[in-house]
């Protein structure tokens, strides 16, 4: 739609939140008028309109089997839209026009914003079905029919209100009609429902819909708050819910002032307890998961803290070195889950990671000789990636601190990281002394090498291998797949 705007219009970027805002509301308006609505624009030059925007009711038949957005027509083949815009009235006068054999009756509400028209909502109702209303019905084209004066007034939608379609109820959903003193004048089927599940035993029809929904909360939620009676009587355009122990309703209350005058409200309302108790579940579910991580972090700490005292302990040289280097491989995973335990799901920034695992191989380094730094982005990973990549990054690091310099030598490691058709490409160069001649990185090496093997090429489906680096010192390549 924003292209559109752009390439056919001369509306202000003001004008187009409210068309935005329009749109966020539209179907309900197109469910209650059993119709179809098209938004038209007119063109920058006055000459045309452009199509901006279509709706579809979930009430009734289509009148339009095509896609109508970016269709331009010539000022004057619709008269009706010609007199919305000029005299900015809402237009019905006409005979039906005739669609592939389907009559249409074709009505014209202007849109309005701060007393200026930007542009023309044309409502087509599909007439091959039309029978005696109900009384369903009934409320329902009365409350259409109120909603389209506010929109030609520019009283409606509501400023600073921005709906979320998926997640606001619906007029099918449930829809009680009030006056201006807040007594439901009519509730639909669903509606009834939603509150007999709240607990109400009588009918809606005549009650103070307020008092009635605050009367139904339990009395342990403690003083019940005037804000909610308010709410509940359409007196202002909010969204709310109302939990009992057996349910909970998400009500949604519209204020109908076609006129300028208070006269009534709509309340659109909808039965979530089954989707709240999901989410609960969900909610539940995660919390755990986070403590098992937590838990796993804190045993493989104490196995780290057990394996450095038993280090102490040792004589030998060589077994001391072995039980660091267990100690590493332990504080490498415990990071990942130690991140895992504060995400809210099983996913993870990886840079943070890789920053801890340098930070925690690059201590080895006697007197600082040897610097570690990261360039580039690893972006986001699941957990079955980030696990053995910490591992992965690890061994190569520390591969590099015991190889690659000498006793006194020092010099930079530099992990790099990019992204690219789902392929994280990972580089650790060193500046040390290169490979030893005849060195094949795919059959030899120590037991670090053949953890790095075994994790890149077999648990993550990646390529591992190692080259000279350009001007000496030795450089690991990594691809490792992601979703």
């Amino acid at each position: 739609m924003n292209e559109l705007v752009r390439h056919h219009t001369a509306l202000e970027p003001a004008d187009v939140e409210w068309i935005h805002l329009l749109i966020s509301e539209w179907q309900l308006l197109s469910d209650l008028s059993f119709a179809d609505l098209v938004l038209w624009v007119p063109t920058r030059d006055g000459t045309r309109y452009v199509s901006l925007a279509q709706m579809r009711p979930n009430t009734g038949p289509t009148s339009y089997q095509d896609d109508m957005v970016g269709h331009l027509v010539p000022r004057g083949r619709r008269p009706l839209l010609d007199m919305a815009l000029d005299e900015g009235r809402i237009v019905r006068e006409g005979d039906p026009e005739w669609r592939e054999d389907v009559p249409v009756r074709v009505e014209s509400i202007p849109v309005r914003r701060e007393g200026r028209v930007l542009g023309v909502i044309a409502r087509n109702t599909n007439l091959l079905t039309v029978r005696t209303p109900s009384r369903l019905e009934l409320t329902y084209l009365q409350s259409a029919s109120d909603l389209a004066q506010m929109i030609a007034a520019g009283t409606f939608p509501f400023p600073g209100e921005q709906v979320d379609m998926d997640a606001s109820p619906r007029a099918g959903d449930g829809l009680l009609r009030l006056d201006a003193e807040g007594l439901v004048t009519y509730a639909s089927p669903n509606a009834i429902s939603a509150y007999h599940r709240l607990g109400l035993s009588t009918d809606l029809v005549g009650l103070h819909l307020g008092q009635a929904t605050a009367d139904l909360i339990p009395p342990t939620k403690g003083a019940v708050d005037e804000a909610m009676v308010k709410l509940a009587s359409g007196w202002a355009p909010r969204t709310t819910e109302v939990e009992h122990p057996e349910a909970v309703v998400q009500l949604r209350a519209i204020p109908l002032k076609p006129k300028g005058e208070h006269i009534g409200s709509l309340v659109l309302l909808r039965d979530v307890t089954e989707l709240r108790r999901r989410e609960r579940e969900l909610m539940t579910k995660d919390a755990t998961i986070r403590e098992i991580h937590h838990r796993v972090k804190n045993n493989l700490q104490t196995v780290a803290a057990l394996l450095r005292l038993q280090s102490r302990r040792l004589d030998s040289e060589a077994a001391r070195g072995a039980l660091d280097e267990a100690v590493r491989r332990v504080g490498s995973i415990a990071i990942v889950h130690e991140t895992l335990s504060m995400a809210l799901d099983e996913h993870v920034a990886f840079d943070e990671i890789a920053d801890r695992v340098l930070a925690m191989v690059m201590e080895l380094s006697q007197d600082g000789r040897v610097t570690a730094r990261r360039t580039g982005s690893f972006g986001i990973l699941s957990a079955e990636v980030a696990t053995p990549l910490s591992m992965i990054l690890t061994e190569i690091l520390q591969n590099a601190l015991e190889h690659a310099y000498g006793p006194k030598a020092g010099g930079i490691v530099e992990v790099a990281a990019r992204r690219a058709d789902g392929v994280l490409h990972i580089t650790v160069t060193d500046d040390g002394s290169g490979l030893p001649d005849g060195f094949d990185p795919h059959t030899a090496g120590n037991l670090g090498l053949q953890i790095v093997r075994t994790l890149a090429t077999g648990e993550l489906g990646g390529r591992f291998d190692m080259a000279p680096a350009p001007g000496g010192g030795t450089k690991v390549i990594l691809e490792i797949p992601f979703d």
